[in-house]
């Protein structure tokens, strides 16, 4: 079991986080290609930049002998299967949103994770939560609770990315193999599912001509992908569930302002009754990481 390391897995969380939200905006530059396109593309160009880094790392060896075992061991294959399918719905709701005016729903969504992940930290793996986590975790449980009873419900995006991802998580743990390793199987999972998107939604056609895409967006689509999600998967494994979880509040807040500032969605008042308690759980989040941090072994 890999033992935790706060100090490098709030660095990659954060991190990983801005770079999200960075691609929640770089979705844009992208037209006319849609949602399933952008996915489709992403898993493509992800690939090459996984073994690049499987490679870089000097984690090859690692890989082979994952491949080796899923081969030997049709329970692991099917749990790998069952991870790259909870994975590659969110990547395609993340890039669909935005190009259909609903990524203001994905970052409440993202809001609301952080609050399931605290409860699979406390509930199932008995993690102890201070005083601090605590307040953290009621306060964006205030915010919350606020948008429950002005919609009435939370919609189909929101429940995704909400529920969608503690499986995932927990899936993963379960598995216990190198993270980088496990991202790559992944991707490479996925991949002939993309092939097939791009194939059959006729992206090719919309692109042929494009060079600003082949030479400089696509390819940036995937190095970024790459980047943010080696970086959260990592995080993932060197912090304890809860604050993982909690630093999970520092991504909505960044794609909100994406969404206001750069896709053009608005932000009324009722919404920002949501959204002040939960920006108060960040601060207070980001006060308990400071401390962790400076009380953390040099």
């Amino acid at each position: 079991m890999n033992q935790y390391d706060p100090k490098r897995g709030i660095a990659l969380s954060v991190g990983a986080s801005a770079l999200f939200a960075l691609l929640s905006g770089y979705a844009k530059l992208l037209a006319p290609l849609s949602g399933l396109d952008i996915f489709a593309w992403r898993i493509v160009w992800t690939v090459p930049g996984a073994l690049l880094l499987i490679v870089l790392r000097q984690r090859l060896p690692i890989f082979r002998q994952l491949i080796a075992r899923m081969v030997r061991e049709p329970a692991l294959s099917l749990s790998m299967i069952a991870a790259a399918a909870l994975l590659g719905l969110q990547l395609w709701v993340f890039l669909w949103a935005p190009l259909h005016g609903r990524m203001l729903e994905v970052s409440l969504g993202y809001f609301l994770l952080p609050l399931v992940m605290v409860l699979v930290g406390r509930f199932y793996y008995r993690e102890r939560l201070d005083g601090l986590q605590w307040l953290a975790v009621a306060c964006a449980a205030v915010g919350v609770v606020h948008e429950l009873w002005v919609t009435g419900a939370f919609s189909w995006p929101t429940l995704l990315v909400a529920l969608g991802y503690p499986p995932y998580f927990v899936l993963r743990r379960k598995i216990n193999q190198d993270s980088l390793a496990m991202f790559t199987v992944e991707m490479s999972l996925l991949l002939p599912v993309a092939i097939v998107a791009v194939i059959s939604g006729g992206s090719l056609t919309m692109i042929s001509g494009r060079l600003d895409m082949w030479c400089l967006l696509l390819p940036g689509l995937g190095a970024l992908s790459t980047a943010a999600l080696a970086s959260y998967l990592k995080a993932s494994r060197l912090l304890p569930v809860a604050l993982f979880g909690i630093l999970g509040y520092v991504e909505p807040v960044l794609l909100v302002v994406v969404s206001v500032t750069l896709l053009g969605e608005t932000l009324g008042a009722q919404q920002l009754a949501t959204y002040i308690p939960i920006w108060i759980a960040v601060a207070l989040t980001a006060l308990h990481s400071v401390r962790l941090v400076r009380l953390a072994p040099r």
